[in-house]
């Protein structure tokens, strides 16, 4: 596993919202998401991408710690991280919860 993708994430949850905000970035955490490690081939036999491309989004995903890595002889397997996704979630429960109760407060000001 790569440092990058064992480390705390101190800068929140944008760099996983950023990761999330391409299709093909996407693509392949949803092809990762049954548990099974993939090689940098196999993920990109079933697309149009080059293996480069490919290499790319995943380090990007790596970075963002939605996938970590690991070393198999000559090449690199990678594995779905759902931890940063529930990170996220809980992210955005936080904001829809202030903005409900800022909501709330309006309400009572404009009918109280």
């Amino acid at each position: 596993m790569s440092n990058a993708s064992a480390a705390v994430r101190e800068d929140g949850p944008a760099p996983v919202f950023a990761a999330l905000g391409d299709p093909t970035r996407l693509s392949l955490l949803k092809r990762l998401s049954d548990g099974q490690a993939q090689s940098i081939a196999r993920l990109s036999a079933e697309t149009s991408l080059t293996r480069q491309a490919i290499t790319k989004h995943l380090h990007v995903l790596e970075n963002a710690g939605l996938v970590s890595s690991l070393r198999v002889g000559r090449e690199s397997r990678f594995a779905y991280r759902p931890e940063p996704i529930a990170e996220a979630r809980s992210y955005l429960e936080a904001v829809s919860a202030q903005w409900d109760d800022a909501l709330s407060r309006l309400r009572a000001l404009v009918e109280g």
